[in-house]
This record gives structure tokens, sequence and C-alpha cells, in this order.
């Protein structure tokens, strides 16, 4: 079985770590992390993950601009983005179906299966 490729961009370093462990423990995933925003671009180029997972506040870029930078990248603008984030709450979350900011959207803290729910129904398929 091929793992899907799982990009997450944020910046809180403990929460990237943890999080990477916990989606890699399961053996389905292979996740690169980057805890700098301006990084999520070049990382995407060399990554090709079939998901980003993407922190809203960022300091220097935040993750809507990425959002709409990656959309307009040719090379970039088919990879899904789900944002997960404590930006918003989760009866904001709910309240907007599950979308924010035309995106699908998890509300920190966030679950180990609400995340990979969302992988799940998000990722596209890896070649």
């Amino acid at each position: 079985m091929t793992k899907k490729r799982v990009l997450l961009v944020d910046d809180e370093k403990s929460f990237t770590t943890l999080l990477k462990l916990n989606l890699e423990e399961s053996g389905d995933y292979e996740v690169r992390v980057e805890n700098w925003a301006e990084d999520t671009f070049n990382a995407a180029r060399e990554f090709k993950p079939d998901i980003i997972l993407l922190d809203i506040i960022m300091p220097r870029l935040p993750g809507g601009n990425v959002a709409a930078q990656l959309g307009e990248d040719p090379e970039l603008k088919d990879i899904p983005i789900v944002f997960l984030t404590a930006a918003v709450r989760r009866h904001q979350v709910e309240d907007h179906e599950g979308v924010i900011c035309d995106h699908p959207c998890i509300a920190k803290p966030a679950s180990m299966e609400e995340v990979v729910a969302a992988i799940e129904a998000h990722a596209r398929k890896s070649n």
C-alpha cells in the first residue's frame, strides 16, 4: 500500500512534532513538516504531497495567503488544502459546514480521528 504524503505547515514545533509522530506511527502516512509558511512552496514542489494541512495564523505569512498563492500556482493548485487552526472555533467550522475560506477546516484542538478523517476525505490519491 502506498502511504499518503502529508505536508504539515504550522509554526508550533511541538504540535507538528507530535502530529507527525502520530500520523507516521499508523504506517499510512509519510509526513513532511514546515514551520515557516514561506517554505510551503518549495516543500510542496519537492515532496509532492497528497494533501497540505495548513495553519492560518503564522508569523510573516498567514495561511490564507499561502493557500491563495498555492491556488495561483499551476504546479501546486491541485493539491488539496485543509486548514488546521485555532483561528476558528469548532462551532464556527460547524456553522460553515466544515469550510472556511473555501477550504475544509478543522478547529484546534483536534483529535487524531478528526485529522485522519480529514486526510482520508480530502487527500488526492497517491500515484
